[in-house]
């Protein structure tokens, strides 16, 4: 999900950054300290906005910068468990597929997928059941959070995710569902008639 927290911090405006607009150096600043960085706390940080910047700043002996506190917003996504997404199958691998969750991608191992066993099929590069379910990149696809691992960088991240629960899967798959019950309708119809 996605959230705005109100933030606050000292910021150190260098030298070089003095012939800037105040508040749009200081914006600078807090925007290369945080945007795209991942915390346990807050998240995937997207986006610094509304930077308030302190009219005073304070000068500490033998350092060329000057000192500003600064309030600003900072956009974050935060996965959580039993959140439900909709996103775009990435990729499919013989273990699972991955799925845009966000700005992150999660994984659906296999066993996830739904309540049929799942087969890996290296030519189409989709995973299939005996029933002609199938799960294919490109598909999009509700999920919910099974479990967020949050560490210091994106690539290390984990986020598991399945497809197992009611009103999950793929939107073919509804489809799918619909035509069959109403196909089975229409047959009891037309045999209630003979």
């Amino acid at each position: 999900m996605y959230y705005r927290f109100k933030l606050e911090e000292k910021v150190r405006l260098p030298p070089s950054l003095l012939v800037m607009k105040l508040n749009d150096a200081v914006t600078k600043l807090l925007r290369e300290k945080y945007e795209r960085t991942l915390t346990k706390e807050l998240g995937l940080i997207l986006a610094v906005e509304d930077v308030s910047v302190g009219e005073t700043g304070t000068v500490i002996p033998g350092d060329g910068g000057i000192f500003y506190s600064a309030e600003f917003n900072a956009l974050c996504f935060v996965p959580y468990v039993n959140e439900v997404y909709e996103g775009e199958v990435k990729e499919v691998v013989e273990f699972g597929a991955f799925v845009g969750v966000g700005p992150l991608d999660g994984l659906i191992h296999i066993s996830q997928i739904g309540n049929e066993k799942f087969f890996y099929d290296k030519k189409a590069k989709s995973l299939t059941t005996k029933k002609g379910m199938a799960l294919k990149k490109g598909d999009r696809v509700r999920v919910k959070v099974s479990t967020v691992s949050m560490k210091g960088t994106t690539s290390d991240t984990r986020i598991g995710l399945t497809m197992r629960s009611e009103g999950l899967g793929s939107e073919n798959w509804e489809k799918k569902e619909k035509a069959r019950k109403k196909a089975a309708k229409e047959a009891k119809k037309a045999a209630r008639k003979k």
